[in-house]
């Protein structure tokens, strides 16, 4: 019995060296990988994770700011890549990026730059998807210097600015080294300066993806305003022309200088957002040169021509600074800076160095190939300036409902920074009403735009269904998609209605009316039938308190 246990304990030692030395044998030729498919190749086993992520929902959060693939396309490739829709970019990253004849994508910040596709030496590949180009977000994470991480367990990837560089712009830019410069046109005699701004600066902001010339003679012509060629003008007549869907339309349509226009030509691109970047906020107009394209401007000018060397503009360094009292007379379009550009380049003593790089409208005589330099310190430049930041397809929507085709004229108020406002229009025919557009007055403007159907008077306004909101961090002209589109029956009445609230405003409404500018002289104020309110609550008729239009419009689709 005793030699019996024995063999037996026995047994079991061997038993257990045997299942050892098997399971180290097995360990040595990596039969252990074969749990849960370690052993499969990459080619194999990265489909299978992308599968699993793009079937469920995929987050990510770009400094800060969250994204699901619900909402924008995120989707995660075959190699482990979380691809980007590039047309996001420069609002995720806040930078700069463009595509290069359909083959290249460049992407900027701060001192940093990321190339995809033809011409990237690490092979960073740019993918086109439909109308839709993506990049890898992990190739761009590293390129500029991004920390990047990815939680498996809830399917989300996580990137932030780790530069210690504050400023997301460099200290020296210049459009022209980035092909995104419109050509260089001379406006002749005309008092035209105005509108060669605005189109130059509406044509950088489609740069490089687009190269197109708009029609000076038509914004200066076909306008809704009171003007001949040589009165000039300002910013704001080319906002309300452009916001009206009025143009722009191309220079081969209708040509410069030959005193006729056709006013039936309809426009070739419809301009949803403008910004107004006031206050000489140089680090906001560099960004916007550098995001979005050249930024239209007003300077005071003591040149005459092409051929002009006055006291203020150093003809040898093509620079030139006014310091004085007196008011803009002369647009142009930034197109870059230099931080360091040297005090002495300038005939007048100054306190620093640094000067934006402008685009002139005095053809390539005048400067450098029609290009000069403006000094920080100039009294008047980056007082007053615009830029074309929202530029679509004449197809994003059908219609648009309006009555105020001379703009953002004056502002109306309760003496207070908030206000209620509504437009009534009448549907043309079956449709979606999708959006609506209206201007802020001032910064951080906060919004509410709501949608009444079957509008009949006063007890309407109860009824009142709220289709957007938000906040706009910058005065201009804007485009607000609703949340939801509202249908509306052929000749049914409907109403837009607009709260905004301007900090520091008394007035934050824009409405048109006839200032007594010459101008204005033939401003039609009987197309509209718009209503006011302090509350939300009792509205009245805007004509019983100024004879004037509200500035809002409506969008809408065809069903």
């Amino acid at each position: 019995m005793k030699n019996a246990k024995r063999y037996m304990i026995f047994a079991v030692i061997l038993a257990v060296v045997f299942l050892l030395k098997f399971y180290i044998m097995g360990l040595d030729r990596a039969e252990i990988g074969t749990f849960r498919g370690g052993s499969m190749e990459a080619s194999v086993w990265n489909p299978l994770i992308a599968k699993d992520v793009n079937s469920g929902l995929l987050r990510v959060v770009i400094d800060s700011r969250e994204y699901t693939n619900e909402e924008v396309p995120f989707y995660m490739d075959e190699e482990r890549n979380i691809m980007m829709p590039v047309s996001i970019l420069r609002d995720a990253l806040n930078c700069s990026a463009h595509i290069y004849g359909g083959k290249s994508l460049l992407v900027e910040k701060h001192d940093d730059a990321a190339l995809f596709g033809e011409g990237a030496e690490d092979g960073s590949k740019l993918i086109q998807n439909g109308t839709e180009f993506y990049v890898s977000l992990n190739d761009l994470s590293r390129m500029l210097g991004y920390n990047l991480a990815f939680d498996m367990q809830n399917n989300t990837l996580t990137t932030a600015d780790a530069s210690e560089n504050t400023a997301v712009i460099p200290t020296k830019y210049d459009l022209r080294e980035r092909g995104r410069v419109s050509q260089i046109r001379d406006q002749g005699s005309y008092g035209t300066c105005w509108a060669f701004a605005a189109t130059s600066a509406l044509e950088s902001s489609l740069m490089p993806e687009e190269s197109l010339l708009f029609s000076v003679d038509h914004m200066t012509m076909s306008n809704s305003f009171h003007v001949n060629q040589y009165d000039g003008g300002e910013y704001t007549m080319g906002m309300a022309y452009l916001a009206g869907w009025q143009g722009p339309v191309y220079e081969a349509d209708d040509p410069y200088g030959d005193g006729r226009t056709n006013g039936d030509l309809a426009p070739v691109k419809h301009v949803q957002e403008m910004r107004i970047i006031d206050g000489k906020d140089y680090e906001s107009i560099k960004e916007a040169v550098f995001q979005y394209g050249g930024v239209q401007t007003s300077l005071y000018s003591t040149l005459s021509s092409s051929q002009s060397n006055p006291a203020f503009y150093n003809k040898d360094t093509n620079a030139y600074c006014y310091i004085g009292t007196q008011k803009p007379n002369h647009d142009v379009v930034i197109i870059g800076w230099d931080d360091n550009f040297s005090r002495d380049n300038f005939t007048v003593p100054l306190e620093g160095d640094g000067a934006f790089i402008c685009q002139n409208s005095w053809g390539s005589g005048f400067g450098d190939q029609g290009v000069f330099y403006v000094s920080y310190y100039d009294t008047n430049i980056g007082t007053h300036n615009i830029a074309y930041t929202r530029v679509d397809g004449t197809d994003n929507y059908d219609h648009i409902y309006q009555s105020d085709l001379c703009g953002w004229v004056g502002k109306m108020g309760y003496d207070k920074e908030d206000i209620y406002g509504a437009n009534v229009f009448t549907a043309e025919s079956s449709q979606k009403i999708t959006a609506a557009g209206f201007y802020a007055t001032g910064a951080n403007t906060e919004y509410e735009v709501y949608v009444i159907r079957n509008f009949s008077g006063q007890a309407s306004f109860a009824d009142k269904k709220k289709a957007a909101s938000g906040v706009l961090e910058q005065a201009g002209y804007y485009t607000i998609d609703f949340e939801e589109p509202v249908e509306v029956e052929q000749g049914e009445k409907f109403a837009v209605v607009l709260y905004v609230r301007t900090p520091g405003a008394t007035h934050p409404m824009a409405i048109e009316y006839d200032s007594g500018d010459p101008a204005l002289a033939g401003v039609d104020l009987e197309d509209g039938e718009g209503y006011i309110s302090s509350s939300g609550i009792n509205f009245i008729d805007v004509k019983s308190k100024q004879n004037c239009n509200l500035c809002i419009k409506a969008f809408a689709d065809n069903r």
